[in-house]
């Protein structure tokens, strides 16, 4: 069938310092506008670099347009003006078709070639030094791998900001538990594409992370920080089916990308890396159990329920569960954490065993790899799920009903990262105060 478009216009973006508001506008063949802004309500850095910011920002109109362009995914793209080099379009291209893997896989769509980039010739711009730069943001995503992110910096003194896009109420007894200061961006997306989606365009996942990553470089830049220290860890490389990965924007492959890029096209003097690269999930939960439990274990959630970006009217901030007991993740969570938390209090916190739970069957077998495919969400790989419901039996013993093979995980294995060495240092030093966490001696 011929899109009913046929051309997705990138028509312009601006910054206006005095709002502190970042507009995006765009366009199907000039017919259809869409206009999408962002604003950082937080103070500046007196003389922060004007012209890395634009370049950031310029990042974040290109990789915001992917929200639009999907509704119809036009045969071309054009920019009205501030086109691509060589090596943008390259980038872009990648990050997008890469990043919209599933969404092509599960709109029956053409998985690869979709993106029609074009370099227009232009130079590369010249990226800036910064100089005076300080400290870190720390992207928080309320679930058990960022506050991880955060506990071991603050146990080796690093100065930092926590940060996110969105302003989650359920939040905010965490930033408040975690003692630092936090930064919030606030976003509105075009309410006219939520009514394109409800009228039968196409919908689904966006690699939200890539956004993300350019936003925390525009932060950081406004804020004059040194790095962005984000908290994936290896399994985020894994493919959810075939080579489509749910995960590609946190990927090690995508962090490569875009460390690359912004050290060609914005600032060499910016860091954006993950913190806790070299680690499972498994290894991370267990972390997580011996620093963070007794403080945060009440107020963490990694469930996607508490991120719905239209929140149902019904639902209070007191009265949302902070873990549905129902989802994909929920089941993943429960299971890399069985291995190491009391059964009564992994119970208590989300409200029933999800063990035992008949509708969860289909979903832990997903995790285990007995199926198709994973389920289309954060999880980790499935040997490592494998592993820990091996270890659960212990706590769990009902946990045995799910027939698998045997795991093939190594908990003692590290795995690489593409982090300043100063920060391996740390995170080796940080978790040898109890050297089982890096040597997997605590799974028995």
């Amino acid at each position: 069938m011929k899109p009913p478009f046929e051309r997705f216009i990138f028509e312009n973006f601006s910054f206006v310092p005095q709002t502190k508001k970042l507009i995006l506008e765009y366009s199907l063949d000039q017919k259809i506008t869409f206009r999408e802004e962002f604003v950082f309500p937080f103070e500046f850095a007196p003389h922060y670099e004007k012209k890395a910011l634009e370049q950031a920002m310029f990042g974040a109109f290109v990789m915001c347009g992917i929200s639009y362009y999907k509704a119809f995914l036009p045969p071309k793209i054009e920019f009205s003006q501030n086109e691509l080099t060589a090596s943008q379009a390259q980038f872009f291209q990648k990050t997008w078709e890469r990043g919209l893997g599933e969404f092509f896989y599960r709109n029956n769509l053409p998985t690869k070639g979709s993106i029609p980039f074009s370099a227009s010739g232009k130079e590369a711009p010249v990226p800036v030094q910064i100089k005076h730069l300080e400290g870190s943001l720390v992207p928080l995503g309320g679930g058990k791998d960022s506050l991880v992110s955060a506990e071991l910096l603050k146990e080796a003194d690093e100065e930092f900001e926590t940060w996110t896009v969105g302003d989650f109420p359920f939040l905010n007894p965490m930033t408040e538990r975690i003692g630092t200061p936090h930064l919030r961006v606030k976003r509105t997306l075009d309410p006219r594409l939520f009514e394109l989606n409800e009228a039968g365009a196409l919908n689904g996942h966006i690699p939200i992370s890539a956004i993300l990553a350019f936003l925390g470089v525009a932060s950081a830049i406004l804020r004059g920080r040194k790095n962005v220290i984000l908290s994936n860890e290896h399994s985020a490389n894994e493919p959810t089916v075939g080579d489509v990965n749910h995960q590609y924007s946190k990927s090690l492959e995508f962090e490569q990308n875009f460390q690359n890029y912004v050290c060609e096209n914005i600032s060499p003097d910016i860091n954006y890396f993950s913190l806790l690269r070299p680690l499972s999930e498994l290894k991370i939960a267990e972390i997580f159990v011996h620093k963070c439990w007794k403080k945060y274990s009440r107020l963490f959630a990694s469930c996607n329920t508490n991120y719905q970006l239209r929140p149902l009217v019904t639902a209070t901030a007191s009265s949302r569960k902070q873990w549905c007991g129902n989802c994909p993740k929920c089941a993943f969570v429960f299971s890399i954490l069985a291995p190491f938390v009391p059964r009564e209090e992994l119970v208590a916190l989300f409200g029933k065993n999800l063990f035992e739970d008949k509708n969860l069957e289909s979903t832990f077998y997903e995790l285990l790899g007995m199926t198709e495919s994973k389920p289309f969400e954060c999880v980790g790989e499935i040997e490592e799920v494998r592993y820990a419901l091996e270890q659960a039996r212990k706590n769990f013993p009902e946990s045995a009903k799910f027939q698998f093979p045997a795991s093939k995980f190594d908990p003692k294995k590290m795995h690489p990262s593409s982090m300043p060495e100063r920060f391996t240092t740390l995170l080796t030093q940080h978790t040898s105060c109890h050297p089982e966490f890096i040597s997997g001696s605590l799974i028995k």
